[in-house]
């Protein structure tokens, strides 16, 4: 079943994610703010600044960052709270068809759903997604509503300050806003900024352009 979802979410948008429906329920979230906006309409600096800010691997990696559940298994070893190591293959995965929390029995099913995942979609495709049901505000999903919400136009004509500042908002999309970003929000601002530049230098230079990618920065 999980493969069979798959392969037709690989060539049809989600109208809606388990996650979505998840926060639906919660008190002060009577609707979903949710518009899908393809990934080839979006400039370049959106997807490089979601990179830079969740998953800087993620054209290298098969759907997990084994180096920072290493860190995440030492810690919790050590007595910490389990804490996220999550690439943005996993999101996706865990938001598509989970429910929120650090069990690891979410995260077993987490891991099976994201190797599905790795063999069934293109890197592009799951960044597509991704960028359209990441969670940028209490009731808000994807860069098109976040976009529209906090700078008042679609995320087509974003800025490359302003795609790091949606950015600022993950992984804590109910306490930060971008439209209003404290001084550590500013600090990330540039730190995302500067490390998308760095991804799209060193990135295969196709990484966009195959499939349905957003295209490069000029």
């Amino acid at each position: 079943m999980p493969a069979l979802a798959l392969v037709v979410l690989r060539f049809v948008d989600p109208p809606r994610t388990a996650f979505m429906l998840q926060t639906l329920g919660e008190p002060g979230c009577e609707r979903i703010d949710f518009t899908w906006i393809d990934a080839d309409a979006l400039p370049g600096h959106v997807g490089w600044s979601a990179l830079a800010a969740e998953d800087q691997g993620f054209f290298e990696h098969s759907g997990f960052d084994y180096g920072s559940i290493r860190q995440a298994l030492s810690a919790r070893a050590d007595g910490e709270r389990l804490r996220g190591a999550s690439t943005i293959s996993q999101q996706v995965a865990k938001n598509l068809f989970l429910w929120s929390g650090r069990s690891w029995l979410r995260k077993g099913f987490e891991a099976y759903l994201t190797v599905w995942l790795e063999l069934l979609w293109s890197k592009q495709r799951i960044l597509e997604v991704y960028l359209n049901i990441a969670q940028f505000g209490r009731c808000t999903f994807g860069v098109e509503a976040a976009s529209r919400q906090f700078f008042g136009k679609s995320a087509r004509w974003l800025t490359a300050e302003e795609s790091a500042l949606l950015m600022t908002a993950l992984p804590s999309p109910t306490r930060r806003r971008p439209d209003a970003p404290s001084a550590v929000q500013l600090r990330r601002m540039q730190w995302i900024r500067a490390h998308a530049r760095t991804l799209e230098r060193v990135s295969p230079r196709d990484a966009w352009t195959r499939a349905r990618g957003a295209v490069p920065e000029s």
